[in-house]
């Protein structure tokens, strides 16, 4: 073989070996760059699996909630219901009463509604003799016909609540102080209305306040006077709405 023809060889050799150095590179680089997209895939696959996970562990929760949500409102709207039936309630006692003690009036006895309660409160000088406990005549009717109205509701429950003024009370027998004096006259109230008109005792409470819940803080003798009062609190019964909310 000439010179010439073995250098052509050589070089035709090194060309191939250059060439398979070449291909081999980008095999290799090919190969990493397979490796790296499968490892992408794989990771973009683990994504794609949490992520519908997640949606649909959202979608579920989302439902859950709406679920919960929409019985909810349908709560809420029953006990608004029943609340409304309760003020319509009251408000018709209100009336009722008004117009049953519409004399009485300018003897110190009103008829409010508060917090779908009926309030009738009398003062002192309507039911009692300073610092007696015991109902007089003017007393007694305003409690006649407070009484002729609750005897037809018997759906109303009775809180009698008695208050004084801030005033020390001077002791007056079995009265010792104005805890007494409070307590004693609601007792007498709620006596009359059980014994004297036949309200089932099952429907009222006697409860006293002594001083501690004042109409009027003012320090005037108008003021204890307004202070000076038995409170009768009406309120329907809720037994409904308790049912409700339990």
């Amino acid at each position: 073989m000439s010179p010439r023809a073995y250098q052509a060889m050589l070089d035709t050799q090194d060309s191939l070996n250059q060439g398979w150095r070449e291909a081999q590179i980008k095999n290799d680089n090919l190969a990493d760059e397979v490796a790296r997209l499968k490892a992408d895939t794989a990771s973009l696959g683990r994504k794609l699996a949490s992520l519908e996970e997640n949606l649909s562990s959202s979608s579920s929760e989302a439902q859950k909630l709406a679920a919960d949500l929409a019985e909810r409102e349908d709560r809420l709207k029953e006990v608004e219901e029943v609340l409304r039936k309760r003020d319509e309630a009251s408000n018709a006692l209100k009336e009722k009463l008004q117009r049953a003690l519409l004399g009485f009036e300018e003897s110190g006895l009103s008829v409010d509604m508060k917090d779908g309660k009926v309030y009738v409160s009398l003062t002192d000088k309507l039911l009692f003799p300073s610092g007696s406990i015991v109902i007089d005549e003017r007393g007694k009717q305003a409690l006649i016909e407070l009484a002729k109205v609750l005897n037809t509701q018997p759906e109303i429950s009775i809180a009698v609540e008695g208050h004084t003024d801030d005033q020390r009370v001077r002791s007056l027998g079995q009265i010792k102080d104005n805890w007494d004096l409070s307590v004693l006259r609601s007792t007498s109230v709620v006596r009359f209305l059980t014994q004297e008109q036949e309200i089932d005792p099952i429907r009222l409470t006697a409860t006293g306040k002594g001083e501690f819940t004042p109409i009027d803080t003012a320090d005037t003798p108008e003021a204890r006077s307004m202070n000076r009062r038995i409170e009768i609190v009406l309120s329907p019964k809720l037994d409904e709405l308790y049912q409700l909310v339990k």
